[in-house]
């Protein structure tokens, strides 16, 4: 099993900055890759951003290409999401999900395994 925890959402102005992380732990040699998805009330989960854990090989979604940027510390077992340039728009709850194997395309929230509780994120216009 693995466990993992969202940190470091909050309310901050449109154009401001934030950075969410997500800690693992349990089985984290086990873990394969993980991804962001956020989800807006009302609307379905959607993904934004993908690393693998061994590589650190990155994709976004368009969405967020040249906003966002995705890291990991394999050390500490964690990820990290930094959101520049915020909008209004990307108000959601960012969850983090990890998997252990391939088991299709990440941009879709059945093929992980684990997530997190998620982190509010709201930005004020």
């Amino acid at each position: 099993q693995v466990q993992l925890v969202e940190s470091g959402g909050g309310l901050v102005q449109a154009g401001g900055s934030l950075r969410l992380s997500c800690a693992a732990s349990g089985r984290t040699f086990s873990i394969h890759d993980m991804g962001w998805f956020r989800q807006a009330p009302g609307k379905e989960r959607e993904f934004v951003s993908y690393i693998t854990w061994s590589t650190g090989s990155t994709y976004y979604s368009d969405s967020v290409k040249g906003r966002f940027t995705i890291s990991r510390d394999n050390a500490k077992n964690t990820m990290y999401l930094q959101i520049d340039s915020l909008k209004p728009a990307d108000t959601a709850v960012y969850f983090c999900k990890a998997r252990t194997a391939y088991s299709g395309s990440f941009v879709y929230t059945s093929a992980y395994d684990y997530w997190g509780q998620g982190t509010q994120v709201t930005v004020s216009s």
